[in-house]
């Protein structure tokens, strides 16, 4: 029996590359969520909230397919931590995360729309910022221009060396989409992805 086709619900690039890294194949579907958080939503509950409505809006009205779905939402203190934009919001942002441990909340979901079972996981990665000078802060951001990146921080490049530590179950959570995880779920599914890998 061939296995349902795997579709990523996002638009990310970053997520894109990450579930390309296990050799499968699998489509991508805009899912089309409002990602505005609710009034007095913890950021772990925006998260897997999100993560899941965006699997559920690409696996509406499809027959058959596993839909990865997932979100990040970082937060300092009880604080959200987001994409900082601009350079000069960029800077600030390290200043004030210089020294201090950021958690990083991933929400992932796999809806399956066949039977419309949904597993829905969170994994956290508490990322310890190393102390900054304001000479290092604009080295690495002329560096890697990461404004696109919540906590100004591209782990994947240069970023991974602002950081003292890393504790995690599911290191790859911090770039957005946790691999052990999906490919767990994947398993729950009856999709093996060393057997289907490419």
């Amino acid at each position: 029996m061939r296995n349902p086709p795997i579709i990523l619900a996002s638009t990310s690039r970053y997520r894109r590359e990450l579930l390309s890294r296990l050799g499968i194949a699998f489509d991508v579907a805009a899912p089309g969520v409002d990602e505005t958080p609710v009034a007095g939503e913890l950021p772990r509950a925006t998260a897997l909230r999100l993560a899941e409505a965006k699997a559920r809006a690409v696996a509406e009205g499809r027959a058959q397919g596993l839909i990865i779905g997932s979100d990040q939402v970082a937060e300092c203190d009880g604080e959200p931590v987001g994409k900082p934009g601009t350079h000069e919001v960029a800077v600030a942002q390290l200043e004030r995360l210089s020294g201090r441990t950021v958690v990083f909340h991933t929400g992932v979901a796999l809806v399956n729309a066949a039977t419309g079972r949904a597993q829905v996981v969170m994994v956290d990665v508490a990322s310890t910022y190393r102390p900054l000078s304001a000479w290092q802060i604009e080295q690495y951001l002329r560096r890697e221009t990461p404004y696109d990146c919540a906590g100004s921080v591209r782990s994947e490049g240069l970023g991974i060396a602002l950081f003292e530590r890393i504790v995690s179950d599911d290191p790859s959570a911090l770039v957005g989409l946790p691999l052990i995880t999906v490919a767990r779920m994947l398993r729950d599914e009856g999709v093996d992805v060393l057997a289907v890998a490419r």
